[in-house]
């Protein structure tokens, strides 16, 4: 990413701001996993939104002072014993080459406390006196879940009780929802990833015995390509697939039976996330082809359908009506209200540092945002599952199908598998 787009950002979010504040991002830090180990640390895509740097305990902060912008960085010292073992981290000038942020504004994370203290209370000289602090305050329901940010919150409120908090989420949401070409480049990055690696799972298609298999010859492609999953693969084979977040991917696979992968991969943080069903021995039954023809012709129309300025719910509703009638015609149902029996997820989300990324539902579907679209049936009397995921992105004029070269129709698939 070129490193001027994160100073543009950090801008644009100051001209959201109210004058004599600052606003807070924290880059997040590591999870304790058991025992002397730790997860692998994921950044707060917020606080990397703004700056390109991904590494734990990093705070950004933005000052609008009389309308004039500041901006400072804090980050941990090197510790070169440290070093020695898990790797150095940033030295102030490569996390200023990065973030694009003058290195004379760049400190170590000891200083942090007594940099707040004098921008929150007047001092002899009086200068640069916050009234108003933005914090990222995303809040989530899990036991423990607690950050950076929810801690400095309670902190403010109890030692300066004057000082005017003020969420910073939903401004750096609408911000993330319109992406540029450089982003979308990303995500179509992540995208080819995918595309080989469920082609070379449907080109062992016949060989798979279990859905391990497959899920061995999926992360093949994502390890040799230095990508890494950007949610929990979903590969499920027959009855499983009726399981719409089904992720033990370890079940036996019957040759007769059909094989859903709903996967993604990450590209320098952008995700990818499709979604394509294949019969394993390589040849869909009749019963199978009329289910899977219902969901593909329901994927296309609803791509040709989404544009800016449709409302969520109307493409919901839409998707809805093709996948209703689709399973009146099978004998599925007797009426369209009985849809939520096969059919019972929305039609699509944003797509962009978050599989699932933040938006603000009630703005629509808007010029520059990349969304999935992604219909499915789960039959489970029947042991089938089929779901047909394309990513795609919302611009002035059409909407371009951004894995439009990861094949889905009957044909194509069948074709591909004879070859091997």
């Amino acid at each position: 990413m070129n490193k001027a787009i994160y100073q543009k950002r950090r801008m644009n979010l100051f001209k959201e701001l109210k004058n004599n504040s600052v606003a807070i991002l924290h880059s997040g830090y590591t999870q304790f996993k058991s025992a002397d180990s730790e997860y692998p640390f994921v950044v707060n895509n917020n606080f990397y939104y703004l700056t390109g740097i991904d590494q734990p305990d990093v705070t950004i902060v933005i000052g609008k002072f009389n309308e004039e912008y500041k901006e400072w960085l804090f980050l941990d010292e090197i510790d070169e014993v440290n070093a020695k073992w898990v790797g150095r981290t940033l030295y102030k000038e490569e996390a200023s080459q990065i973030a694009s942020i003058n290195v004379k504004d760049i400190f170590y994370n000891d200083t942090f406390m007594t940099f707040l203290s004098n921008r929150l209370q007047p001092t002899r000289h009086f200068v640069d006196v916050a009234e108003i602090v933005y914090l990222d305050l995303e809040k989530r329901s899990q036991t423990l879940y607690n950050t950076f940010a929810l801690k400095l919150s309670k902190y403010l409120h109890k030692d300066y009780p004057s000082i005017k908090i003020e969420n910073l989420y939903a401004k750096m949401i609408k911000m993330r929802m319109i992406k540029t070409q450089e982003e979308v480049d990303l995500i179509v990055d992540s995208i080819y990833t995918t595309q080989r690696a469920i082609y070379n799972v449907i080109k062992h298609g016949n060989e798979l015995t279990c859905e391990t298999l497959a899920e061995a010859y999926h992360n093949f492609v994502l390890t040799s390509e230095n990508k890494t999953i950007s949610f929990e693969s979903i590969i499920a084979s027959g009855k499983n697939a009726t399981i719409l977040h089904y992720v033990k991917n370890n079940s036996k696979v019957e040759k007769d039976s059909l094989l859903l992968m709903d996967v993604g991969c990450y590209t320098n943080h952008y995700s990818s996330d499709i979604s394509r069903t294949f019969p394993v021995n390589g040849h869909f039954t009749p019963r199978q082809k009329a289910i899977y023809e219902v969901v593909l012709d329901c994927n296309k129309r609803c791509i040709d359908y989404a544009k800016a300025g449709i409302s969520w719910k109307a493409l919901n509703d839409y998707a809805k009506d093709i996948l209703a009638s689709g399973c009146i015609k099978l004998g599925l149902i007797k009426n369209k209200e009985e849809i939520s029996k096969y059919y019972f997820h929305s039609i699509g989300h944003s797509l962009g540092l978050d599989v699932h990324d933040p938006s603000i539902d009630s703005l629509g579907l808007l010029e520059g945002m990349v969304i999935t679209i992604e219909p499915g049936l789960y039959i489970e009397e029947e042991g089938i599952g089929i779901r047909v995921e394309d990513n795609i992105w919302i611009t002035k004029d059409k909407t371009v199908v951004l894995s439009h070269d990861i094949i889905k129709e009957i044909d194509e698939i069948e074709e591909m598998m004879a070859k091997k």
